[in-house]
């Protein structure tokens, strides 16, 4: 009978072991697995997972996308070791993607839509102090598009309106996270100045460098940085009226240690390369002036396709040629949703890490590769440990090169079309 209940604890202890084995294997895959996917005709979808995963299409079709059209969607059962289901996903087909890949620096010229409120503070007037813009409403990352119905395009046109208003009441048309809303707001004589003022201080334009990513000679669109271009004391995503993206060179590099990411230091050679169609979360966009040399395309590897290990990263880090530096990626758990963060990199090469400390300012856009294929781009630098950082999809990357492709081809079928 002592056997008998020993046998049985040791039982009922596996079962529950096994049990808990595979609910934190479920929560695990839950967090890391995708809910929507791509596939490219022809190929069979695959997840690659340290846990094992298979995708099983309910029906009699197969999940081999030569059985689709491009365009078509199918969801797949996803099972645990095969055996116990724990979620769904959604796959779309798609056709191979091929772009040239670059890796060179270019600088960036941003102008905003309106003007953009970078700080409010207070008028010193002979009458004590007063915040007109704090009471009419403004705060700090509105956009001020216009002034008594005046279009409002740079700090100048600001300042002018307001000092000659003599004090009174302005009609303010601002965009706050896409809304339009107009504000009344009444500027105050400044004591020291002798001018009026409403309190605000704000910035029409922004300039910086970066790097260059891909070019997608299928629809002549240039994309790089990775994220977006943000203020740098709002920290807002920049809403640019209109922009550039001109060739640049690097001249000089100030190495990243932990506390300071360190940084290239460049000059644009004002060759340009495109305009600035979009200032997205995962980069710049523009369609270029002229047709870039794509004679080497590569693939474009889709998020399953890439595999946790080593790689390479494409920068230029002197004057204006990039050379490839090795490094390894890690895949972020899905359970974050970033935009910009979907995987971690790790500088190895030690010729990089004694030139830059591994990734800095300016290295943003580097493309990143992985058995012949881009698989992202170089987005952040861990402030602490400048040999690692985050990187963006080029899935992602290409996805928003494609509709902001789309979007230009409807503004010229309209403009055809009046």
């Amino acid at each position: 009978m002592k056997y008998v209940r020993i046998a049985f604890k040791t039982l009922f202890f596996a079962i529950l072991l096994v049990c808990i084995t595979i609910f934190t294997a479920v929560l695990i895959l839950s967090k890391t697995v995708s809910r929507e996917y791509k596939i490219n005709m022809g190929d069979t979808f695959k997840i690659d997972s340290a846990i094992p995963v298979t995708a099983e299409i309910p029906g009699i079709k197969s999940q081999k996308s030569e059985f689709y059209n491009i365009g078509d969607s199918f969801d797949v059962d996803l099972k645990l070791f095969g055996l116990i289901p724990f979620s769904t996903a959604n796959v779309t087909v798609v056709d191979q993607s091929y772009v040239s890949v670059l890796g060179t620096p270019f600088g960036m010229k941003v102008y905003t839509d309106g003007v953009l409120v970078i700080s409010v503070g207070n008028v010193e007037t002979a009458d004590g102090s007063f915040n007109p813009a704090e009471s009419a409403g403004l705060k700090i990352g509105d956009y001020i598009r216009s002034v008594n119905s005046t279009p409002i395009s740079c700090n100048e046109d600001l300042s002018s309106v307001v000092t000659e208003s003599a004090g009174a009441p302005l009609t303010v048309e601002i965009m706050r996270d896409g809304k339009k809303k107009n504000l009344s707001v009444t500027p105050v004589r400044s004591k020291e100045e002798g001018l009026y003022r409403i309190g605000i201080w704000v910035r029409d334009s922004s300039a910086g460098i970066g790097t260059l990513t891909f070019y997608s000679p299928a629809n002549e669109i240039v994309c790089g940085l990775g994220h977006g271009i943000c203020d740098s004391d709002t920290g807002e995503l920049l809403v640019p009226e209109h922009g550039e993206l001109v060739s640049a060179e690097v001249i000089s590099v100030k190495k990243g240690v932990s506390g300071d990411p360190g940084e290239l230091k460049g000059r644009f050679t004002l060759d340009k390369i495109s305009n600035m169609l979009l200032n997205a979360e995962n980069g710049v966009y523009g369609k270029v002036y002229n047709p870039l040399n794509s004679s080497e395309l590569t693939k474009v590897a889709l998020k399953q396709e890439i595999s946790n290990g080593e790689a390479q990263i494409l920068c230029t880090v002197s004057g204006g040629t990039p050379e490839l530096y090795s490094c390894t990626v890690q895949k972020r758990s899905n359970f974050f949703n970033s935009e910009t963060q979907n995987m971690t990199v790790t500088v190895t090469d030690e010729r990089l890490i004694n030139i830059t400390g591994g990734i800095i300012q300016g290295m943003s856009g580097s493309p990143i590769l992985q058995n012949g294929k881009l698989i992202g781009a170089v987005t952040h630098v861990f402030v602490d440990d400048p040999t690692k950082g985050y990187a963006v999809y080029a899935e992602n990357m290409l996805e928003t090169a494609q509709n902001v492709a789309g979007q230009e081809t409807k503004k010229t079928e309209l403009k055809k079309a009046s």
